[in-house]
C-alpha cells in the first residue's frame, strides 16, 4: 500500500549551488482502442496547480534520502495519483522560479502509467486530466516541461518507427 500522506517541509531539500532542484514526471499511457485493444495514440496527464488552474506535470523537491528516480515516482503518486516506471531521463533543465525569483534546476522524466488511483494525498487540492500530447503542449504553463514533452514524444516516436522497420524486416525475410 503506498502512502497516502504527502510529504512537506524543506529541512531535506537538494541544492545544487544554491539551486533548489526539483524533479518531475510526464505520466503517459497509450489509449484504449474501442475494441480494447491498445492502440499507438498517446495521452499524458496533466494535473493543475495547488492554487490556481494552471497546467503542469507533476513536480516537486528532491530530498536527501531518495534517488532522483525515487523522487520522481514520489512527485506523480503525491500530485497526481498514478504509479508507474519511472524511465530513462528526458533531460535537466535551469529556470527561474516565478513565486521567489531564484533559480533552480529541473530533472524530467517519464514515468509509463501502470495503475491510476482514486485517492492520492493532493486529490483535493488538484485536478488531473488525461490529453494528447499537443493538447498538453498548449496547455502547459512551464516552457522546460514543454521541451521535455517534446522530447518524449520524439523519444517515443522514434521507438515506434523502430519498431515497425523491424516487424517489415522481419516479414521480407
Amino acid at each position: 500500500m503506498a502512502c497516502l500522506v504527502a510529504r512537506t517541509g524543506r529541512e531535506l531539500q537538494r541544492y545544487n549551488m544554491g539551486r533548489r532542484q526539483v524533479v518531475g514526471c510526464i505520466p503517459y499511457r497509450y489509449k484504449n482502442g474501442r475494441d480494447g485493444a491498445i492502440s499507438d495514440e498517446l495521452e499524458v496527464l496533466v494535473i493543475t496547480s495547488q492554487k490556481g488552474n494552471a497546467f503542469m506535470f507533476p513536480k516537486g523537491g528532491w530530498e536527501l534520502d531518495e534517488s532522483v528516480e525515487e523522487a520522481a515516482s514520489r512527485e506523480s503518486l503525491e500530485e497526481a495519483g498514478v504509479v508507474g516506471n519511472v524511465e530513462c531521463e528526458l533531460g535537466k533543465w535551469s529556470f527561474m522560479s516565478k513565486s521567489q525569483e531564484t533559480y533552480y534546476e529541473g530533472y524530467m522524466f517519464p514515468l509509463f502509467v501502470k495503475e491510476q488511483l482514486d485517492l492520492w494525498p493532493e486529490k483535493n487540492v488538484r485536478r488531473r486530466i488525461w490529453m494528447s500530447a499537443a493538447k498538453a503542449r498548449e496547455a502547459c504553463q512551464h516552457w522546460w516541461m514543454k521541451e521535455a514533452l517534446d522530447i518524449l514524444v520524439e523519444r517515443l516516436t522514434s521507438a515506434q518507427k523502430q519498431e515497425e522497420e523491424n516487424a517489415l524486416a522481419c516479414s521480407l525475410s
